[in-house]
């Protein structure tokens, strides 16, 4: 019997998604991701730990750019939904801050401290907050930007789903597109996966939070990204929500990363020049106001 498409057992499916099992020692990217982080923090102007919410884990790190109204890029972090931090990610910063965006990495809650949902949930306050006070912080809030890896780019998915003017009366112009990082669109294999007792996911949960299944008519753009060394159910996931967006009429874009896995599809925007930062800052660029 097959419990997701062709995968038999849930061996088979923790095979294609659990990105550790894909590389022969995390250790290398532990180090550079730790160093980067730090660099990162100690190096660019940052205004740490910004409560959007009441809860102690809902606060938010800011690296403002240097001049005023500068595109904003709001990124979501990673972790299979159940570890790591916004502090886990502040090398993004880099790259992007030193070519003149302010970057916002929000923090959120857990599982399974908090049902997945309440993920969601916080992430799109986070986005109102920034569109309400990223101002000063050298931000313009009419051109705000989404972007995440992992576990962050299926949030980046249910917020670009977001009814951003009928559920946080924010004009829905300002939230400009998405670039959702190696992410897993659908949830469906994850059930049988070795994350289900921390997820805890039913079948509601997983149609109401797997992007695939809540695609918008009307979307904003998006630049769907993978690594070319990541799995091919990562891939395949990749491609599929690419196409049901573009089924539905929205602009999407895919970027494959060469000589790419799952833990350095984030890595070039550590560097100013970085492949990936110049591909993602000329999406920005197309889809600014």
């Amino acid at each position: 019997m097959n419990l997701y498409r062709e995968f038999t057992s849930a061996e088979d499916i923790d095979r294609e998604y659990n990105a550790v099992s894909m590389v022969s020692d995390l250790g290398p990217y532990l180090e550079f991701d730790a160093s980067a982080n730090e660099t990162a923090r100690n190096e660019l102007k940052c205004v740490l730990d910004v409560s959007y919410g009441h809860r102690a884990d809902e606060i938010l790190d800011i690296f403002p750019a240097e001049t005023a109204e500068a595109p904003v890029v709001i990124f979501i972090h990673g972790g299979y939904w159940k570890s790591m931090s916004s502090r886990d990610f502040s090398l993004v910063a880099n790259g992007l801050v030193a070519n003149g965006v302010t970057v916002v990495i929000p923090n959120y809650s857990l599982c399974p401290s908090v049902a997945f949902p309440e993920i969601t949930k916080q992430n799109r306050v986070a986005v109102a907050w920034v569109y309400e006070n990223i101002h000063m912080f050298n931000g313009d809030p009419g051109n705000i930007f989404l972007c995440g890896h992992s576990a962050g780019a299926q949030q980046v998915g249910m917020l670009a789903a977001t009814d951003w003017e009928g559920e946080y009366r924010l004009p829905g112009e300002s939230i400009r597109a998405g670039v959702p990082i190696s992410g897993i669109f659908d949830l469906s294999p994850l059930y049988y996966s070795w994350l289900q007792p921390t997820l805890r996911l039913t079948h509601d949960t997983i149609m109401r939070e797997s992007p695939l299944f809540q695609v918008p008519v009307g979307g904003m753009p998006l630049l769907v990204s993978v690594g070319a060394e990541e799995s091919s159910e990562f891939i395949r996931q990749a491609r599929e929500y690419q196409a049901a967006w573009e089924q539905a009429g929205n602009s999407v874009e895919i970027c494959i990363q060469p000589e790419r896995n799952h833990f350095t599809t984030i890595r070039d925007l550590y560097f100013e020049d970085g492949r990936f930062t110049q591909t993602l800052l000329t999406f920005l660029e197309q889809n600014r106001r």
